[in-house]
């Protein structure tokens, strides 16, 4: 366990020299209230662009604070998630080419301890980034749209949060055995491919964790998102991928 908190400090002070602390916060940030921004002032962008035909913004309606943030939190299912891929594909890959990998696991410190170290580190990251984001989008959609249930916001956040942790763990799979840009779009197409069948099969696909984003709109539109199977897999899927790192770890830097 020491050796596993000095190694998630040393991981927590490269997100700071690295500012990835910084500049994935921000764009989450950015992203999260841009949703609320865009749908209040739409009526005034579209007038602002000119050949507006007559009686188009007649019909507008502005949806309701809880459909606003949920599209809010569905906008980091792709720019947020390919922010996360690009930020954590240097995780394990770039170590390892590196020889930075070899150097560490020469001490008396196991591939687990060092894989479940690196996740805890995104983990974090993630947290503060989604955090920030959801906030400032709950704030912006409070502010111009209407009210929010807070405990609704930090739930449906939480359960969004499980998704994209699955594409931060599927990051660090691949890249305990690939090259960083390689593993960063493996694990994309991963989520894409499941995300992509349970738009076209929902009744197959509907216990995968591409689930969790519907969840997560279900908790604030209706109140209610829970159904076990998302969850359960969201949870398999992460912990294949810690024991498939840590395994790929140990196979591809220590000898036989």
């Amino acid at each position: 366990m020491s050796s596993t908190w000095v190694l998630y400090r040393k991981e927590m002070l490269e997100l700071v020299r690295s500012y990835k602390l910084i500049w994935i916060p921000v764009v989450f940030i950015i992203l999260g209230i841009m949703q609320p921004l865009t749908i209040y002032y739409l009526p005034e962008i579209l007038k602002a662009s000119g050949d507006v035909p007559p009686g188009l913004l007649e019909g507008y309606e502005i949806p309701s604070a809880a459909a606003v943030m949920a599209q809010a939190l569905g906008q980091y299912g792709t720019i947020g998630m390919l922010v996360l891929a690009l930020g954590s594909m240097n995780t394990l890959a770039g170590e390892r080419y590196s020889g930075t990998m070899e150097l560490i696991l020469v001490r008396p410190v196991s591939p687990a301890a060092i894989v479940i170290a690196k996740w805890t580190a995104q983990l974090t990251l993630l947290v503060v980034a989604l955090g920030l984001g959801a906030a400032g989008a709950a704030y912006y959609t409070k502010q111009l749209i209407g009210l929010l249930s807070w405990g609704d916001v930090i739930a449906a956040s939480g359960v969004y949060g499980l998704w994209l942790l699955c594409v931060v763990s599927a990051t660090l799979l691949f890249s305990a055995f690939l090259r960083p840009p390689v593993a960063a779009f493996l694990a994309l197409a991963l989520m894409a491919a499941l995300s992509l069948g349970l738009s076209l099969l929902p009744t197959w696909f509907g216990w995968t964790p591409a689930g969790l984003s519907g969840l997560s709109a279900e908790i604030l539109i209706a109140g209610e998102g829970f159904k076990a199977g998302p969850y359960l897999s969201a949870g398999i899927l992460i912990i294949i991928c810690l024991v498939g790192a840590s395994l790929l770890t140990r196979k591809n830097n220590l000898p036989d």
